[in-house]
């Protein structure tokens, strides 16, 4: 694992170092350890990690198919990981349907704002009417009872089965484009038709995260598997970086939630 951190961020180091004791935890021990949640870039990075050695594997679950936040089993090769080995717990928020109306927004910042990791919750689903979101089995007792508003709505958990999930809305559209640079100024303004100045302006309003984190720094170069998010607008997830086009642009493609669309 020598200079490993040199192919990632300076800021990545920590959750690198991280990861590489988990791996190591798996080797010395001979058993799998189980993360938090994690995000696509943690994700990527774990498995970058893993995928240098042939004793080590990884698999990662997040309580549905094709989930954003997952939990993942690094274990040695011989282990085969059953979905329960997870242990995510899916929670349905029974609400006044009829008389309230729950945005992603106000769910992500109830449970943000518990005093818990952000890996202790995972995704955060709805199919427009039923809302739904995945936590470690862990800590289901402290959601229950610690939940019991979202925003001014008063509201009461379920502990559902994992097959009781429900189809959730995907307003991701898959964009092919090209760019002048991989500056995340560059792709917020090409993601949502802006000007270079106002993608500019929103990340000095603080108004940008990149993977999950306030990012202020309109030069900072991004990579494959980067989330943004801006507020107001959506969401953007870089894809892939498909390399130059004759003219000296970047060739890439990326997913976009367009929140202004729906309005």
């Amino acid at each position: 694992m020598d200079n490993i951190t040199q192919h990632f961020r300076p800021e990545e180091a920590p959750f690198v170092e991280e990861a590489t004791g988990w791996i190591q935890e798996v080797r010395d021990q001979n058993r799998f350890v189980l993360t938090n949640f994690l995000n696509p870039r943690e994700r990527f990075i774990l498995t970058t990690l893993v995928n240098r050695l042939d004793d080590i594997k990884a698999q990662s679950f997040g309580g549905y198919p094709n989930a954003e936040m997952s939990r993942t089993i690094i274990f040695p090769d011989y282990f085969v990981p059953e979905k329960t080995d997870f242990n995510i717990t899916l929670l349905e928020i029974q609400y006044p349907i009829k008389f309230a109306t729950i945005h992603h927004r106000n769910v992500l910042g109830t449970l943000a704002n518990m005093g818990v990791e952000r890996g202790t919750f995972g995704d955060i689903i709805t199919d427009g009417q039923t809302w739904q979101f995945f936590v470690k089995t862990e800590m289901v007792d402290f959601f229950l009872t610690q939940v019991t508003k979202i925003g001014n709505i008063k509201v009461r958990l379920l502990d559902q089965s994992l097959d009781a999930v429900v189809e959730p809305e995907n307003d991701w559209e898959s964009v092919g484009t090209t760019v002048a640079s991989l500056r995340i100024d560059s792709l917020v303004a090409e993601g949502f038709h802006l000007s270079r100045n106002h993608a500019k302006l929103l990340l000095e309003e603080r108004k940008v995260t990149l993977n999950w984190k306030l990012h202020q720094r309109p030069d900072f170069e991004l990579v494959a598997n980067d989330m943004i998010s801006v507020r107001g607008y959506g969401r953007i997830r870089l894809d892939e970086v498909e390399g130059q086009t004759k003219k000296g642009k970047t060739r890439i493609l990326i997913s976009i939630i367009n929140s202004k669309k729906k309005k």
